[in-house]
């Protein structure tokens, strides 16, 4: 019973923070939003305008999910005092069993939730785009790259995100040398820029035969892809240099029969991007462009700048600066956060995707 006495507690604070969460994210307005959304889209000449429906169509999904989301996390909380009662009665240990594991996921699910309402950034909804380049030290930076490619292949994947691969260069002997992801769903961004910015790792290197301890360095820079309805910016023909060349590395077997590689340069500002990913030259030109203006309006909006020609070609902060995150494989196994404090001793989890907890105590630290 004393247990029973401890959970019901929980569910009745759980309760009173989930409605307090309703109050924050106003979802009475929000049910109201979407019952409009509803009749605009029930109207006979809604689809007369192809852009604007569209854009409807994307706000009503965005608040269905936000309602789907608030109502499942109530309808568990519910659940979890129903069970109490049925185990008072009963004095049955499965259903104990069943209640603890109800009120841990409510909790998890709601502080879920509560991260969400500090995605308010412009641009925290949209899908992202990572690039991953190894830093000095030939084989071993190489090899973390990948390491870090990995990482967030399988945190985003954990998270429920689509990854694509966009571009892939093979390092020398292990490795690779640089990589770009598209990480596609709701607040993509905004979870994975907490990464954004040098990662350091200390081991003992595989590739060093006196067993020697290695300090590698490699880069993840993280940006929100724009589309172009979100700007009225163009890049001018005379400012870039096309290059189409092979593919290499992760993309697919039909990438690599042919030159449809894209990889184009922002002569203004030394800007390279690259795209592999699509079956024609002409779709991975049009996926790199989307990707190069998405780099420059978020420079031009992070460096404050009034204008993109203001960017300049050796832009310091896209370029190698102080580690953000550190990660220690011997001769103790640690991934500290420099930023915010956080850190975590189990670095396999972390190296398999667990980044949840660095990613949390990020967006409460820019909340601050």
């Amino acid at each position: 019973m004393i247990i029973l006495d401890e959970y019901r507690l929980k569910l009745e604070s759980l309760k009173k923070e989930i409605s307090e969460l309703g109050e924050t994210i106003k979802i009475s307005e929000l049910e109201r939003k979407y019952e409009d959304l509803e009749r605009q889209t029930a109207d006979p000449e809604f689809w007369n305008d192809q852009e604007n429906s569209q854009k409807i169509i994307k706000e009503q999904k965005g608040v269905k999910e936000k309602i789907s989301a608030f109502r499942e996390l109530s309808s568990l909380c519910e659940d979890g005092e129903t069970l109490v009662l049925l185990a008072e009665e009963e004095c049955d240990d499965a259903t104990e069993k069943e209640i603890v594991e109800t009120v841990e996921k409510t909790e998890k699910m709601l502080e879920k939730q509560r991260l969400e309402t500090l995605l308010c950034g412009e641009y925290d909804k949209n899908n992202a785009i990572l690039s991953f380049h190894a830093g000095a030290g030939g084989t071993e930076a190489q090899d973390w790259a990948m390491m870090l490619f990995r990482m967030h292949t399988r945190f985003a994947e954990k998270m429920g995100f689509k990854v694509k691969v966009m571009d892939f260069l093979d390092g020398e002997e292990a490795g690779m040398k640089s990589g770009v992801l598209l990480v596609e769903g709701t607040n993509a961004y905004g979870y994975l820029k907490s990464e954004n910015g040098v990662h350091r790792l200390v081991r003992i290197s595989p590739f060093d035969a006196a067993g020697k301890r290695h300090t590698s360095f490699a880069s993840v820079e993280v940006m929100p892809e724009i589309n172009d309805d979100m700007s009225d910016f163009e890049i001018r023909d005379e400012d870039i240099e096309v290059e189409a060349h092979r593919a290499s590395g992760a993309g697919g077997q039909h990438i690599n029969k042919t030159d449809s590689a894209i990889r184009i340069v922002h002569k203004p500002t030394g800007i390279v991007v690259g795209c592999q990913s699509e079956r024609s030259q002409k779709q991975n030109r049009e996926t790199a462009m989307r990707m190069l203006k998405s780099k420059l309006i978020e420079i031009k909006e992070r460096e404050h700048l009034e204008k993109i020609e203001d960017i300049k070609g050796d832009q310091k902060k896209i370029e190698w600066g102080s580690q953000i995150r550190s990660y220690v494989f011997m001769p103790y196994t640690l991934v500290k956060d420099h930023r915010t404090g956080y850190e975590m001793g189990n670095v396999n989890a972390v190296m398999d995707g667990e980044l949840d907890g660095f990613v949390d105590a990020y967006l409460k630290f820019i909340k601050k």
